[in-house]
């Protein structure tokens, strides 16, 4: 069977996986076109993933409004969905591992596609956070599953730079919300609003049964791959181990944590999550507040800081790149670096300046490195776990990152808000960007002992298929 397509010629959710090499890699058998192809697919379904979640944001005046919500309450709608997608990350993402990442991107696209149309049809406070609640579940299982895939297209050498793109869909669909969603409740309604992309996410989830998944080598207690040629009895359709003992789950465990470059960027990832999350949701809030601008204004002044995250991430994940290639753990010192940087900037837009133009200027300058680590941070996790076990531990930075970064900003800047202030409270958040980068400088130090351990000596040698093709 001729292995190489192109975007001509999806291949069939019939068609046998493709079979990855030593490294968890099938970029050697399919073209470039038809890699960024699937990767536009990936990109396109995130963007409404980050839509569903992000516009509540722009439905906060109203929902204030109508029901009398505290800064606290309207804060919780952001965070029951982190808390969520923290609770079923594992399972999601070890459902992917086991039952095939192209299945679980369609049933995950679906689910969460299916709750936000419940969200447009809330009744009351309570049904509207339950239905937020369960946005999150549809969403836990995404994110593992969408980076597992891409990374098994892509050679490592691109790692980075393609998942900076994935995650570059964050603040892309956080912009749209913000800036769709403003215009939409200012002129549908908050319930058109929060059911709009419903649709439309729903119908991208199904298209991607057409996708090709790959196999990975077999897990083992996933000390060291099996580089079978097919799947064995008792293997799942993507290659790994489908019975699921207590020696798996230890074994599965075990390398999860087994590398303190992992941990490190789990945790680093986490910080840098709780500072742009507290961004995303309150600085609407706080652009109207404090410069008198209506919600429409105010959502369209706040998505240059968001866009300015979807440049800094794709830029800079591609940087991260560059530099791992003269020394590795260069890839983990640009969010360090960056880290730092961040915390400057937004420590004195809000807790030195007042609200005007250089206020406003550099928060949007620091929406560039604030967003750096969102692809190298999970690029640097699958660099230095076992190809076989990608998107558990994906789901595992999704896990920390959302329980102690995503949910952990707009509730907590909430409760700032209400006792001191919304100024005071973007003024105190920054700091965890320190945090983050101390982390990321830790996860360096560690960063090519684990890559060699994975990679037998260093980084994959990945042959420069992707030229094939285009």
């Amino acid at each position: 069977m001729n292995l190489e397509v192109g975007m001509g010629s999806w291949p069939g959710h019939g068609d046998p996986p493709l079979v990855s090499d030593a490294s968890g890699s099938v970029a050697h058998l399919v073209s470039r076109r038809h890699a960024w192809g699937v990767a536009l697919m990936v990109v396109a379904l995130a963007v409404t993933d980050y839509l569903d979640r992000q516009i509540v944001v722009s439905t906060f005046p109203y929902l204030k409004k109508v029901w009398g919500l505290s800064d606290t309450a309207l804060g919780a709608l952001v965070t029951t969905v982190s808390v969520t997608m923290a609770v079923f990350a594992l399972p999601a993402a070890r459902l992917a591992d086991r039952w095939g990442r192209v299945k679980t991107i369609a049933a995950m696209g679906s689910a969460w596609s299916l709750a936000a149309l419940a969200c447009a049809v809330s009744g009351n406070y309570a049904q509207l956070f339950a239905a937020r609640s369960l946005l999150g579940v549809g969403e836990a299982g995404y994110g593992p599953a969408g980076a597992a895939l891409l990374s098994g297209y892509f050679p490592q050498r691109l790692r980075a730079t393609v998942l900076s793109v994935f995650q570059a869909a964050g603040p892309l669909g956080s912009v749209l919300g913000v800036v769709l969603g403003g215009v939409m409740a200012a002129r549908l309604g908050w319930r058109v609003t929060l059911g709009a992309f419903g649709v439309p996410g729903l119908l991208l989830a199904l298209v991607f049964l057409k996708v090709r998944d790959y196999r990975t080598p077999v897990v083992s207690g996933v000390g060291g791959p099996d580089s079978g040629a097919g799947p064995r009895a008792g293997q799942g359709p993507t290659g790994e181990r489908a019975p699921f003992g207590r020696q798996d789950l230890a074994a599965m465990v075990r390398e999860l944590f087994r590398s303190r470059t992992a941990v490190w960027c789990y945790l680093g990832g986490a910080f840098n999550l709780v500072v742009l999350s507290t961004l995303y949701t309150w600085l609407p809030s706080y652009l109207g507040r404090a410069y008198g601008l209506p919600s429409v204004q105010a959502g369209m002044a706040a998505a240059l800081f968001i866009l300015a995250g979807f440049v800094g991430a794709i830029v800079f994940g591609h940087l991260a790149d560059r530099c791992a290639a003269g020394r590795p753990r260069r890839r983990l010192m640009v969010p360090a670096v960056l880290g730092a940087v961040a915390w400057v900037l937004l420590s004195a837009a809000f807790g030195v300046l007042g609200p005007g133009d250089a206020q406003y200027a550099l928060i949007v300058v620091a929406g560039l490195p604030v967003a750096a680590a969102l692809g190298t941070a999970p690029a640097a996790v699958i660099d230095v776990v076992h190809p076989g076990v990608r998107a558990t531990a994906v789901g595992m930075t999704v896990l920390v990152q959302n329980l102690f970064g995503l949910a952990v900003g707009p509730v907590l800047t909430g409760l700032l808000s209400d006792a001191f202030g919304l100024g005071t409270a973007l003024a105190v958040m920054p700091l965890f960007c320190l945090a983050a980068a101390a982390a990321f400088r830790l996860g360096s130090r560690s960063y090519e002992k684990d890559l060699a351990a994975v990679s037998g000596g260093g980084p994959v040698a990945m042959p420069r298929a992707l030229t094939k093709g285009s």
